[in-house]
C-alpha cells in the first residue's frame, strides 16, 4: 500500500470511513428541511387600542451543519406584506406600538430558506376601540353662506379614514352635511351654512377593515352662530319699467347701510354682465331696444357670498323688425327678381314713414338706399341679403335689421337623355330606362310615359341619385319610340322632354331566336349509302351571331356546335353509312341565352346501287335455279311415267 500512488490514498481512506454512513452521500452539498414556522401575538390576540403588541415569528430548520444559514422572514396582514427581513437568527420580532384599529386583521409569517419556503398558521389580531375625534373651526360666527374651514382629526389613528361632518339645531338630531375620505388621520374642508342663528357642529369617522366597517364616537359639539349678511341690494329703474324702444333708461343698484367693506355690485341680464363696480353702488344708462325686455338682476358680492334683487323691464316696439321678401319665390338663372323691405308701424303718433330710411345689403355691402331692389338672377347675384331701417328723430335714434334672406338662383334643368340601363335590351324581356339631365338644381322630378299606359315618377334629391324606371317588355325595336321622359325642377317652368327615338341607335338590341327548322340536303328521301348528307338548321328570327348545335338521338354527345353570323348553319356528313340513319334535331341560341330546339327528323339510309344490282342478280339466279329444279323434277316425273308404261306392256 505504501508503494501506491499518493494521489489515490485520500479517496480510498474516505470510502473506507464512510462506507457505513448515509451522510457521506451529501458530503459535496448541504442538505436542509424547514421543520416548523410559528407566529405568536403578545400579549393577546384581542387588545384595546393603544396597547403595545409584539408579533414573534420562529422558524425551526434541520440541516447538516450548513454554516451561516440565512432565513428570510415576511409578515403579512390580510395577505398584504407589512414587514420583511433576512437574518441568520431563527426568529424575528415585529412591534405594533401602539396598536390601532387599522392593525386588526389576519397575520401570517412566511420563511424562505434558499429555495424552500413555508408559512405559519394564520393568527387573528383584533384591536378594539377608536379614538374620539376633535373638531376645530377657524370661524365660530360666520355670516350666512360665508365659507369657513372645519378640521376633524384623530391624531392617534392610522389608515384610510372617512370623516363625516354634522349640523344640529336646538332640540334636533344631527344631520350629516358633508363626507370625504382621506389617507391620513385628519380632514380639512370648507363649509357654509344658510340657516341664521345658533347651531351645533360635530364630526366622526369610520374605518374600513377586511372584517367590516367600524365607526368612532362623535366629537364634542362646537356651537356656532350664523349671522345675517345685510348686503341685499336695492334696484331702481327710471323713468319707469315700461318704455318704448329708443327711450333712455337708467338703472340704479346700491347696497344700503352695510358695515362690511370689499363689496362688489354687478348688474346682469340673461347671465351677461352689463356693468360692474368695486363699490356699494352703480348706475347704468342706455337707450332701450326691442330685445331689452326681460329681467335685470342686481347682485352684491362679499367674498363668496351673494345677494340679489330683480326688476323686470318691458320695451315696446314702435315698429316691427323689417322683413325682406323676394318675388318670385322660385328663382332661376336668367329670371328677374325683386327684393322688398317692409315694416309695420305700431305707434304712429311717435313715428312715421318720413322718419325712416331704408337700405338693402348683399353680403354686408349696400346695394340701394331704397326699400326695393330689382336685378337679374345669376351666379354672382347669389348671396345673403338683408335690409336695415334707420330711425332718426328728435326723440329716437336707432337701427333695426331684417333676418338674413339667402338668394341662390336655381340652374334650369337641361333636356334629359333617355338610355337603357346596361346598354343592352332583350326583346320580350322587361328592362330598365334611365332618364338623366346633365344640368339642373336639385330636386329634379322625372316622369316616364310609355306603352300600356306607363306613367311613373322619380324625384332625384341628391347628387349621385338616379331616376331609373322599370319598363315593360317590348317585342320590336320600333316600340322604343313610344317612350317619353319629362324633367322638371320648378313648378312654374315648362318641363324639358325627350323621346325614345335615339334609343335604337344607342342600345344593343338582341332578338331571341325563334324555333329552328332542320332540313336535309339533298332530301330526306334521297339519302343513300356512299353519298354526302347536309343538315341545315335555320331560324326565322334572332339576332346574330347564332350558335347552332346538331344532335343525333342515338348518341349522347353533340355532333357539332358552331357560331354563324347569319340565321342558318350547316353540318355535313360525308360518305353516309347505314348506321347514320336515325332521328336528328338541332338547337339554336344567341346572346339572349334562350335555347330553342327543332323538331326531330327521321332519316333512313338507302342501299348503294351496286348492292341493289348484286341483290337483283342474286334473286335472278335463285329464280333460274328454281326454274331449273322445277323443270328437272317435271322431266324426271315424265321419264318415270314412260318407264312404268313400258314395263306394263
Amino acid at each position: 500500500m505504501g508503494s501506491g500512488p499518493p494521489s489515490l490514498l485520500l479517496p480510498i481512506i474516505v470510502l473506507h470511513i464512510c462506507k457505513d454512513s448515509l451522510l457521506c452521500c451529501f458530503m459535496d452539498k448541504g442538505s436542509y428541511i424547514i421543520d416548523t414556522v410559528g407566529l405568536s401575538i403578545l400579549p393577546s390576540s384581542s387588545v384595546q387600542s393603544g396597547t403595545a403588541v409584539t408579533l414573534r415569528c420562529q422558524v425551526s430548520v434541520s440541516h447538516n451543519n450548513i454554516p451561516h444559514l440565512t432565513h428570510t422572514f415576511q409578515i403579512t396582514r390580510d395577505d398584504i406584506p407589512i414587514h420583511s427581513s433576512t437574518t441568520t437568527e431563527d426568529s424575528v420580532v415585529y412591534e405594533l406600538n401602539p396598536a390601532r384599529a387599522a392593525d386588526s386583521g389576519s397575520y401570517e409569517c412566511r420563511v424562505t430558506v434558499k429555495d424552500k419556503s413555508k408559512g405559519s398558521i394564520s393568527q387573528k389580531l383584533d384591536v378594539t376601540g377608536l379614538q374620539t375625534p376633535s373638531l376645530y373651526l377657524n370661524n365660530n360666527s360666520p355670516y350666512e353662506n360665508e365659507e369657513f374651514v372645519a378640521t376633524c382629526s384623530a391624531p392617534e389613528e392610522k389608515g384610510s379614514l372617512i370623516f363625516r361632518f354634522y349640523q344640529r339645531f336646538e332640540n334636533g338630531e344631527p344631520q350629516r352635511i358633508k363626507q370625504l375620505g382621506t389617507n391620513g388621520n385628519s380632514s380639512e374642508t370648507t363649509l357654509k351654512l344658510r340657516h341664521i342663528g345658533d347651531c351645533f357642529l360635530s364630526c366622526d369617522y369610520e374605518i374600513n377593515l377586511v372584517s367590516g366597517t367600524r365607526s368612532s364616537n362623535s366629537s364634542k359639539e362646537v356651537q356656532i352662530l350664523v349671522k345675517v349678511l345685510n348686503i341685499t341690494p336695492i334696484m331702481n329703474v327710471t323713468p319707469h319699467n315700461v318704455v318704448f324702444e329708443g327711450d333712455i333708461l337708467e338703472v340704479f343698484c346700491r347696497v344700503v347701510s352695510s358695515p362690511l367693506k370689499n363689496i362688489e355690485v354687478f348688474l346682469t341680464k340673461d347671465k351677461r354682465i352689463l356693468k360692474q363696480a368695486p363699490a356699494m353702488a352703480l348706475s347704468y344708462r342706455f337707450a332701450a331696444q326691442e330685445g331689452d325686455s326681460g329681467e335685470l338682476v342686481c347682485k352684491a358680492e362679499w367674498g363668496n357670498v351673494q345677494k340679489q334683487s330683480y326688476q323686470t323691464i318691458t320695451v315696446k316696439e314702435l315698429f316691427s323688425k323689417p322683413q325682406l321678401t323676394v318675388e318670385p319665390l322660385d328663382i332661376f338663372e336668367g329670371d328677374r327678381f325683386e327684393l322688398t323691405c317692409s315694416v309695420s308701424i305700431y305707434v304712429p303718433d311717435k313715428i312715421s314713414n318720413e322718419t325712416m330710411k331704408f337700405s338693402i345689403y348683399k353680403d354686408n355691402v349696400m346695394l340701394t338706399g331704397a326699400n326695393t331692389y330689382s336685378t337679374m338672377a345669376h351666379q354672382d347675384k347669389n348671396g345673403n341679403y338683408t335690409c336695415k331701417v334707420h330711425v332718426a328723430s328728435l326723440m329716437h335714434k336707432f337701427v333695426k335689421e331684417s333676418p338674413k334672406l339667402v338668394i341662390k338662383a336655381k340652374v334650369p334643368v337641361s333636356k334629359p337623355v333617355l338610355s337603357v340601363v346596361g346598354g343592352t335590351l332583350l326583346l320580350g324581356k322587361r328592362f330598365q330606362l334611365l332618364c338623366h339631365s346633365h344640368r339642373g338644381t336639385l330636386p329634379i322630378t322625372y316622369n316616364l310615359h310609355g306603352p300600356n299606359g306607363l306613367n311613373e315618377q322619380r324625384v332625384v334629391t341628391k347628387i349621385g341619385e338616379k331616376a331609373i324606371f322599370n319598363a315593360p317588355a317590348i317585342f320590336k325595336s320600333s316600340e322604343l319610340n313610344n317612350f317619353l321622359c319629362h324633367a322638371r325642377n320648378g313648378q312654374a317652368r315648362p318641363p324639358m322632354e325627350t323621346g325614345g327615338m335615339q334609343l335604337p341607335r344607342s342600345t344593343i338590341i338582341i332578338e331571341p331566336v325563334s324555333q329552328p327548322v332542320l332540313t336535309i340536303l339533298p332530301g330526306i328521301e334521297d339519302v343513300s349509302e356512299g353519298h354526302n348528307m347536309t343538315l341545315v338548321c335555320s331560324v326565322q328570327s334572332g339576332s346574330p351571331p347564332i350558335n347552332f348545335t346538331w344532335y343525333r338521338t342515338e348518341t349522347a354527345e353533340a355532333l357539332e356546335s358552331r357560331v354563324f353570323s347569319k340565321q342558318e348553319g350547316t353540318h355535313s356528313i360525308n360518305n353516309v353509312k347505314g348506321e347514320d340513319g336515325g332521328a336528328y334535331y338541332c338547337v339554336s341560341t344567341n346572346a339572349a341565352n334562350e335555347a330553342k330546339q327543332s323538331r326531330k327528323v327521321m332519316i333512313r339510309v338507302k342501299l348503294a346501287g351496286w348492292k341493289k344490282g348484286l341483290i337483283a342478280a342474286f334473286c335472278v339466279l335463285i329464280i333460274l335455279a328454281l326454274i331449273l329444279v322445277i323443270a328437272f323434277k317435271t322431266r324426271l316425273l315424265h321419264f318415270k311415267r314412260k318407264s312404268n308404261a313400258k314395263l306394263l306392256v
